[in-house]
C-alpha cells in the first residue's frame, strides 16, 4: 500500500513538473509575441495584426491561472477541502474560458467599427505581414509541445491551454490571409480579418466556459469511461453485480459512488474484505480521487 502511493506521488509530482516546465515555454513565447505583435501592428496600420498580438497577451494571461492553478490544486486534503483541492483546475479552466470570451467579444466590437467607416482603414506596411507568419509558425510549434505534454500527464487545464495556442495559431493564418488581402488593393480585408478572430476566440472561450462549468456542476465521466470503472468493479471476485453507479469530476480526477452485490451469507468482514478490494481495483486501474462503496447482500445465483 505505501509502494504505490509513493508511486502516486511520484507521478503527480512528475506532472507537476511537466506542466510548469511547458506552461512557462508558453509565459516566455507569448511574452515576444505579445510585444511584437503590437507594436508592429502599430506602426504598420494593422488592426489584425493588434487583435492577434492582444490574443497573444491573454495566452500569457492564461499562462499565469494555469500556473496559480497548479500550484494550489497540488494541496492535501484539509479540514475545509476534505476531498482536496482538484478542482482549482476547474476553475482556472473557467477563468481561461471567461478571459477568452471577453478578449473575442471586444475584437468584435472594434472590427465591426472599422468595417462600418471602410474610409478609416489604411494599407498596412509589409512588416505585418513577416510578424503575422512568425507568430503563425511560433503558434503552432507552442500547440504541438504543449499538446503533447498535456497529453503524457493528461491534464484537461493543460490540454485547453494547448488549444487556446492553437487557436492562436489559426488566427495567425488569418490575420496573415488578411494583411496578403490588405496589400493587394482591399484594405477593409484587414478589419474583416480581425472580425473572423474575434469570431474563433469568442467560440472557444465559450466552449471552455461551458466545460468548465459543466465540470464544477459534478458532471459524470464519458460513457467510454463509466463502462470502464463498471468493469473493473465487476470483475472484482466476490461482487455479483453493482447498480447505482455515479462519477462526477474533481479536477483531472474522479469520485466514484457505488452499490456493490455479495452473497448475503458471508460475514461482514468478508464483505467489507471484498469492498476495499473492489475500491482499490478502481484506484489503481482509474484516474480515481475515491471510491465510495455500499454493500448490498443478495442471493447467488
Amino acid at each position: 500500500m505505501a509502494s504505490m502511493k509513493q508511486e502516486t506521488a511520484g507521478m503527480e509530482q512528475e506532472r507537476f513538473e511537466a506542466g510548469r516546465r511547458s506552461t512557462v515555454v508558453s509565459v516566455i513565447v507569448n511574452i515576444g509575441l505579445t510585444t511584437v505583435q503590437i507594436i508592429a501592428g502599430i506602426f504598420s496600420g494593422s488592426q489584425a495584426l493588434i487583435a492577434d498580438g492582444v490574443h497573444s497577451l491573454s495566452d500569457l494571461i492564461s499562462d499565469f491561472v494555469v500556473l496559480f492553478a497548479a500550484h494550489h490544486s497540488r494541496k492535501q486534503a484539509d479540514a475545509d477541502h476534505q476531498y482536496g483541492h482538484q478542482r482549482y483546475e476547474n476553475a482556472a479552466s473557467l477563468a481561461i474560458g471567461g478571459i477568452l470570451l471577453a478578449v473575442g467579444i471586444g475584437m468584435l466590437w472594434s472590427a465591426f467599427h472599422k468595417i462600418a467607416d471602410p474610409s478609416s482603414v489604411q494599407q498596412v506596411h509589409v512588416l505585418a505581414l513577416w510578424v503575422a507568419l512568425a507568430a503563425l509558425v511560433s503558434k503552432e510549434l507552442l500547440f504541438r509541445y504543449m499538446l503533447g505534454v498535456a497529453q503524457r500527464v493528461r491534464s484537461s487545464m493543460l490540454a485547453a491551454n494547448a488549444w487556446h495556442a492553437r487557436s492562436d495559431a489559426a488566427s495567425s493564418l488569418v490575420v496573415a490571409l488578411g494583411i496578403i488581402g490588405n496589400l493587394s488593393g482591399l484594405p477593409v480585408l484587414d478589419p474583416i480579418a480581425a472580425l473572423i478572430v474575434g469570431l474563433m476566440v469568442s467560440r472557444m472561450g465559450g466552449s471552455f466556459f461551458w466545460r468548465a462549468l459543466n465540470d464544477l456542476m459534478d458532471r459524470a465521466v464519458s460513457e467510454e469511461e463509466l463502462t470502464a470503472i463498471r468493469s473493473t468493479l465487476l470483475q472484482t471476485p466476490g461482487v455479483f453485480g453493482i447498480h447505482d453507479l455515479r462519477t462526477r469530476k474533481m479536477g483531472d480526477m474522479t469520485i466514484v459512488d457505488v452499490h456493490l452485490e455479495i452473497d448475503g451469507s458471508q460475514t461482514v468482514t468478508q464483505g467489507h474484505a471484498i469492498a476495499v478490494n473492489a475500491r482499490q481495483r478502481v484506484l489503481d486501474q482509474h484516474r480515481v480521487l475515491d471510491v465510495m462503496t455500499h454493500v448490498d447482500p443478495v442471493q447467488p445465483g
